[in-house]
């Protein structure tokens, strides 16, 4: 059982403002998927899915394709380009 306390502690590490209704709102909330989560620990499970008769079905890793086959058709759509390559906004 989740205990008020733990929900200040909770709030308190998230920097989060709650007043006592809404401190309770969320234990309920929390204890609810704390149990979901329980259930769906407890599920039984196996190995392979009886749905489907393949299992841990993989293919060769190998290039598909040439590289840069597709290089200048997805350049050419792009808005803007320098070269081979997109130009876009700095980030940092």
């Amino acid at each position: 059982m989740i205990t008020l306390e733990t929900i200040e502690k909770l709030a308190q590490l998230s920097r989060l403002a709650l007043s006592d209704s809404e401190k309770e709102v969320f234990r309920k909330e929390i204890e609810s998927i704390l149990g979901y989560v329980e259930q769906i620990k407890n599920a039984p499970t196996s190995e392979t899915s009886p749905l489907s008769p393949l299992s841990n079905v993989m293919r060769e890793d190998v290039n598909p394709h040439e590289t840069g086959v597709f290089t200048k058709d997805i350049v050419g759509e792009f808005p803007e380009k320098e070269g081979n390559y997109l130009k876009v906004k700095n980030i940092l």
